[in-house]
This record gives structure tokens, sequence and C-alpha cells, in this order.
């Protein structure tokens, strides 16, 4: 990887970004099969969650596909079924952790239903995860550091705010929601951001499933001496960075994937735009 000297050179931040998007499109596990809920394709079940679920009733194990409620339709008996799914994976062990959170199983952009978050890696699921990249007056960038406590990539750096949308959340409401828990910001700290965009979907390979995720992203300056400070127990540093540090640690693997996408994305634009001066 590319040991970035100069933050302002596009070139090195371009094969940079290039490298880390490529680490994150990974094919599915091996012997993972097709998901499909409600005769919808959605997502990847792993061996450990097909072996886990067969045998249930209205659910299909297949040589070539896991089916989940064939002949259902979004619903109540569609969701009694997937928290029963989500039992019965909690119960073989095959979850990492429970959450009591539930998120929406998408296929294209209808939302078939809702399952516990733990179950959304076993099975493959779309998650779409909103970030907010925060910047000083001064041009220095806000970063937090995951708690040791965490189930994903404890203890390295992240965007100042990020995290998952729940179920039938407005994605908007969502990022507030997040900036308020783990950053402690209220909406009219946050009136200058600019809206929620998708830069990348992810696929990529995890001991307990799948990740395939849409980073979406917001960015904006804070208001002059905001100090964000973490509520959700989540978060066990919040940090200021020049620009040039932030790559440097991007490039020694300090920061999660997710937000070395968004920061490097971010500060490509910014750049672009002439809001970071070359030096």
């Amino acid at each position: 990887m590319p040991n970035p000297s100069r933050h302002d050179d596009p070139a090195r931040l371009a094969a940079l970004y290039a490298q880390l998007a490529e680490r994150v499109q990974e094919h599915p596990p091996e012997l993972a099969l097709p998901l499909y809920v409600a005769d919808r394709c959605c997502g990847w079940a792993t061996q450990a969650a097909c072996d886990a679920l067969r045998g249930v009733a209205q659910i299909e194990l297949r040589p070539d596909a896991l089916r989940i409620g064939s002949g259902l339709q979004a619903g109540e008996p569609l969701d009694a079924l997937l928290a029963e799914v989500a039992r019965t994976l909690r119960e073989a062990d095959c979850l990492r952790g429970w959450r009591d959170e539930l998120l929406d199983i998408l296929a294209a952009d209808e939302c078939l239903g809702a399952i516990e978050r733990a179950a959304m890696r076993p099975l493959g699921l779309l998650t779409r995860a909103v970030h907010l990249n925060a910047w000083t007056p001064d041009g220095r960038l806000w970063i937090a550091r995951r708690a040791l406590s965490k189930a994903t990539d404890p203890g390295m750096w992240d965007t100042l705010v990020g995290g998952l949308a729940g179920s039938r959340e407005d994605l908007q409401q969502a990022l507030l929601r997040e900036c308020a828990e783990e950053a402690g910001l209220e909406p009219a700290q946050l009136a200058a951001r600019s809206p929620l965009r998708t830069i990348l979907r992810m696929h990529r390979r995890l001991p307990e499933g799948y990740q395939v995720e849409d980073l979406l992203t917001s960015t904006c300056v804070l208001p002059a001496g905001t100090q964000p400070a973490n509520r959700d127990g989540e978060v066990m540093e919040i940090a200021q960075v020049d620009v040039g540090e932030a790559v440097q640690r991007i490039a020694n693997g300090e920061f999660t994937a997710e937000a070395a996408l968004v920061i490097l994305e971010d500060i490509t634009q910014r750049r672009a735009r002439g809001e970071i001066p070359a030096r």
C-alpha cells in the first residue's frame, strides 16, 4: 500500500481508495447459498445458517438455495417466521451476540420484513450504514475510536459518527439519531451538513457471515467550539487530526474499512472543490 507523504496528491489518494475498495468486494463465503425470502432473492446464507434452519417449517433447503416463506407476502405471518429464523440461529450459536434491534430485509427497493440485527450477516442481507464525516473550521477531521467492547473492529478508528439504519427508519433520521448517540450532536449543529449519498456497496466475508452494506455519507464543518461527546458507550476516544495524519493512519490500517473509504472519498471531494488547499 502506498505511503502517502502528501495528502494533496490526487494520485496517491486515488490509489489508496482503489486498493481499499477492491478489498471490500469479495465473493460470498464458500458453500453459502442464495437466500430467498418470500420468493425474492435478497442474501447469501452461510453453510452454518443453512444447517441450523434445516427442517424448520416454511423453510426449504435446496441444493441451489435457501428459501424462507415461499408464497408469503410481507406482513405478520412472514415477520413471525423471520423471528423464528433469528431464534433458531441464536440457539444454534450462529449469531454474534443479540442486539434486540430489527433491521429491514430489502430486495431491490422493496422491504420484505424485518429481522434481528445479529442475523443479518449469517444470512448475507443488505444493511445500510450512515456516516457523518465532520470537520473543524480550521480543516481538521474529527475521528472516533471504537470501544474495545465492540463485536466488530474493537479499538479501531472510525468516522465521528457511523451506524446502521433501523427497521422502517428514514435514513436522514437514522443519521441524526446516530449523531446524538455517538457524538452528542444536536440537529442545529448539523444544519450545514450535506445530504446523505451512497458511495459504495461493500461485499465482505466476515467470521460470522457475509457483509453486504451500502455506505452512505454526509459531511459538514461543525461550528467553532463544538466538542463531540459519546453518549452510548460505543466510543472510547474522540480526536481531531489533520488530513495528512488521517491518510497516514488509513494507510497504516488503523481505521475500519468503512471509515477509511468514507474519509478518503470525502477528502478527495473536498480537495476537488478547493476546500482543502494544496501544500
